[in-house]
């Protein structure tokens, strides 16, 4: 965002500055909506118009709309006080059901006084640049002076290749245009560096791969960054976590989940804390058996090398750029799922993964790669001393181990070219072993 662009953008955050950009009218920053109802229902703005508006502001550098203002005569017309969660609700529904993928604005309301000086309710939408390309009813739209247009297919091409979703960048090297350097904190990069690679922060993080300059030349966080570096990466990316569900039995039942929901939660941030936090759920989740003949042997659900290596390869490799999706962990009394959005990059296939490696996201790879493990969990993961290896290792172990306790081979399939399934069976078939929870 260059700076011409953010002084617009806060400028129109001062009520008397908006309203003197009000008087200006439109531009390339501003667009102005009068509200119209017929009963209880809203008859203006069109709802698929508007959509283009909305996203063409996300497709360009962002910009306000403000609702109950006439364009001409740039008259404050309001919008009525028992309007105004309707009209909120309007809006919300065209980010989400038609702009593709969804928007996420900033939606405020504001008393804003017309020329007699009586103050009348308006709502207030701000849009920011997006890190996607967004597909309104119309098609795809940008923002040219004070009018939507239509995007050329040289233009939006170009678009595509910037916003990285035509691969020509990696997804996770493109930058966030909403985060700031100040967004990274400290502690989380710094585990990153040693004392022989010290430097000034912008040039550490820059070699990191965790900033990069914007098309206007600002240092600004990249998706990397993001993950790795911010305590809560769903700021920014609002799917980036782990979902996770331990369910009684052996399917989902559609009458009534929450039934058959043993425990479940939401694991957020750093992607490495993520990681601990999804072993943490299987170990707390998972039954141990125990052998009687020659003394008690403990036995485990899962291998939980091999479960951390399955979490570590999904939140290391799955596509960030797939709006909407979230890795998904669900344990049943027989196996654990684990659902990572994305096919699988490149030429490999389910059969290669063993024999094969390919990143899509490099930079995200190798800060795993010099990531510490917890010092708490060494003890069960004294296999790595980082949380990830880039040699490859990680398919082969997640099978053997995962064979040798349980017997079953984990699967691997693609659902509908869109996520990668891994299968793990669970231990303790055998009657002879005794099941308890480790709860």
């Amino acid at each position: 965002m260059n700076d011409l662009v953010k002084y617009t953008l806060t400028m129109l955050n001062s009520i008397s500055e908006l309203l003197n950009k009000i008087r200006l009218g439109e531009d390339s920053y501003l667009e102005l909506k009068e509200m119209r109802f017929s009963g209880e229902k809203i008859s203006g703005p069109g709802r698929d118009d508007f959509a283009d508006e909305l996203a063409a502001f996300a497709n360009s550098h962002g910009g306000v709309c403000v609702l109950g203002v006439t364009d001409k005569p740039r008259e404050i017309l309001g919008i009525p006080l028992d309007r105004l969660d309707g009209v909120e609700s309007f809006v919300r529904a065209i980010c989400i059901d038609s702009i593709r993928p969804p928007l996420t604005p900033t939606i405020e309301r504001l008393l804003l006084p017309s020329t007699a000086g009586e103050e009348f309710p308006v709502i207030k939408i701000e849009i920011h640049r997006s890190l996607f390309v967004h597909q309104s009813p119309g098609g795809y739209f940008h923002r040219v002076g004070s009018s939507k247009r239509q995007m050329p297919p040289d233009y939006l091409a170009r678009l595509f290749q910037q916003r990285s979703q035509a691969r020509l960048i990696r997804f996770d090297e493109q930058v966030i245009p909403q985060a700031n350097l100040d967004d990274l904190k400290e502690n989380l990069w710094q585990r990153f560096t040693s004392h022989r690679t010290l430097g000034p922060r912008e040039d550490m993080l820059a070699k990191l791969g965790m900033t990069r300059k914007d098309e206007d030349g600002v240092i600004r966080p990249t998706v990397a960054g993001v993950l790795m570096g911010t305590e809560d990466p769903r700021n920014w990316l609002p799917n980036a976590y782990i979902q996770a569900v331990a369910y009684r039995g052996t399917e989902i039942r559609t009458d009534n989940d929450a039934i058959y929901q043993l425990d479940a939660e939401d694991l957020t941030g750093p992607l490495d804390a993520q990681v601990m936090a999804a072993c943490t759920f299987v170990r707390k989740n998972m039954r141990i058996g125990a052998r009687k003949r020659e003394g008690r042997m403990d036995i485990p659900q899962y291998d939980m090398v091999a479960v951390f290596e399955a979490v570590v390869n999904a939140a290391a490799h799955r596509d960030y750029s797939v709006y909407g999706s979230k890795i998904r962990l669900r344990m049943f009394d027989d196996r654990l799922e684990l659902y990572s959005p994305g096919t699988i990059p490149n030429t490999m296939t389910v059969d290669s993964l063993p024999y094969r490696q390919s990143a899509r996201n490099e930079t995200i790879t190798s800060l795993l790669a010099r990531c510490p493990v917890p010092a708490r969990d060494n003890l069960l993961l004294s296999h790595r001393t980082y949380m990830m290896d880039k040699r490859g290792e990680g398919v082969p172990i997640i099978l053997q181990r995962s064979q040798e306790l349980s017997g079953q081979a984990p699967e691997y399939r693609l659902i509908d070219d869109a996520e990668l399934l891994l299968t793990i069976y669970a231990a303790g078939s055998d009657k002879k072993i005794e099941i308890k929870n480790e709860k």
